[in-house]
């Protein structure tokens, strides 16, 4: 399932009644009546009526009911069984058929459109149970894959993720942007293995990277936290491989890569450039087995630059030819000022490349720093997801700047959708202070939101 959402767009023309209700009728009468089944019938009846044929082409009704089952439910089954019975009849009595081999065709058609009937009743039945577990499915992709902003503060952000599994919509990969008091942090990883156990193994590593984003000034030490949450709660074999970012200073990304494939630096001149560590630390979990640890790299980020994470099934997927996808070629065809357009390039490319379906789950991140001539949306921002609230005293205000900012529009709509507020009088987690999103950023210099226009 892929995960990038259009913002923009205005209100839509409206059109005409008569289309609507034709559209509608269109619509229903599709999905109601068996129009193919009658047709087929239909065509049967004709070829008997100009050949004359006798019982030769009556037991082919049956296959009327039959094909409805396919496509329709158990009264347009019933009903293309009662119209090939009624028509069978009334073609073998003008044929003069014996009596007894006209009973037996239509004992045929009526035994076919009842065991149609039940397999219809079936397909239905099945169709609900799947209809329910892609529900919950998606249900969990939003609690384990919230969804990323558009816009945070000086960054655009865009996001295209597919499951391997079609009808389970989430696998292994994993993703998260976060900003926080010490700067924007990101992940992208993989967890070894598929299923639930790699599912639940995303959800841990995304709670202690959510948790410790906030908790830890220096970007190690919330790698140092999810390698201790993994060493407890992973088996012997399992792993994740993982790019932990964070742009803590002006011009300048810190990078912490796991084991993971190395993340594409696109300059402002669409030069495209692998971020290889220079120093390889083995994936997370694994540590205990080797003696290498971790490093901070720092790569220059520049206004106008971009920084593409991805997943091993994006580079690993193979084409009829057995050709793997060209990643970091292609990226230079389709890169632009907008990367959900950039992303969406790619992933039609992809889906493209491997002929329609993907046999490994895959994921893309793409992180574009704003020029100074590109205003940020403050409309964008208010539809980021309310984030926790930090244990950490260095995190409280910037927490609480963000969800009192929040509900103080939301107050202002009427609840029609999330905005900024203030926080309960009182409150130990949430200071009574900085009322508005603009006066929050500059108590902390604007490290946190980035420019804002000024609240009424």
């Amino acid at each position: 399932m892929s995960q990038a959402r259009d913002h923009g767009g205005g209100p839509q023309p409206e059109r005409p009644k008569r289309n609507r209700f034709t559209g509608r009728a269109n619509a229903q009468l599709a999905a109601g009546v068996p129009v193919l089944p009658v047709l087929i019938v239909a065509g049967i009846v004709l070829v008997d009526v100009l050949g004359g044929a006798g019982t030769i082409w009556l037991p082919l009704l049956a296959a009327g009911p039959a094909l409805a089952a396919t496509t329709n439910g158990p009264r347009g089954v019933l009903c293309v069984g009662l119209l090939a019975t009624g028509l069978g009849a009334v073609l073998g009595t003008r044929h003069g058929v014996p009596g007894h081999e006209l009973a037996a065709v239509l004992s045929a058609l009526m035994a076919v459109t009842l065991a149609s009937g039940l397999a219809s009743a079936r397909r239905d039945r099945r169709e609900r149970v799947l209809a329910a577990v892609r529900s919950v499915a998606e249900a969990a992709q939003h609690a384990l894959l919230q969804p990323v902003p558009e816009t945070v503060g000086p960054f655009r952000v865009a996001v295209r993720y597919s499951a391997a599994a079609a009808e389970a919509r989430i696998g292994g990969d994993l993703y998260a942007l976060v900003p926080t008091p010490h700067g924007i942090r990101l992940i992208v990883g993989d967890v070894r293995g598929k299923g639930l156990p790699a599912v639940g193994t995303a959800a841990l590593v995304l709670g202690v990277f959510r948790e410790a984003a906030y908790d830890e000034p220096d970007l190690l030490a919330v790698v140092d936290r999810i390698e201790r949450s993994l060493a407890r709660n992973l088996g012997a074999d399992d792993f994740v491989t993982a790019v932990v970012a964070g742009y803590a200073q002006d011009g300048e990304l810190e990078v912490v890569n796991c084991g993971h494939a190395p993340p594409l630096l696109i300059s402002g001149s669409g030069r495209v450039v692998a971020v290889e560590p220079t120093h390889p630390a083995p994936p997370l979990g694994l540590r205990a087995l080797l003696a290498e640890e971790p490093r901070l790299q720092r790569v220059p980020f520049a206004a106008g630059d971009q920084l593409l994470l991805y997943t091993d099934g994006v580079i690993e997927a193979r084409d009829h030819q057995r050709e793997f996808y060209p990643l970091a070629e292609r990226v230079a065809h389709h890169v632009s000022d907008e990367p959900a357009r950039t992303l969406t390039g790619l992933h039609d490319e992809l889906l493209a490349h491997v002929g329609g379906r993907l046999h490994d789950d895959a994921a893309l991140l793409l992180l574009r720093r704003q020029t100074a001539d590109e205003p940020v949306t403050s409309e964008s921002a208010l539809r980021a997801p309310v984030v926790p609230e930090p244990a950490s005293d260095g995190g409280r205000e910037a927490a609480s700047v963000m969800s009192r900012a929040r509900s103080a529009e939301l107050g202002r709509s009427g609840g029609g959708q999330a905005g900024w507020g203030t926080a309960a009088p009182g409150s130990p987690r949430r200071p009574g202070s900085a009322r508005t999103a603009a006066e929050g950023c500059r108590r902390l210099g604007g490290r946190l939101c980035g420019p804002l226009p000024e609240q009424a």
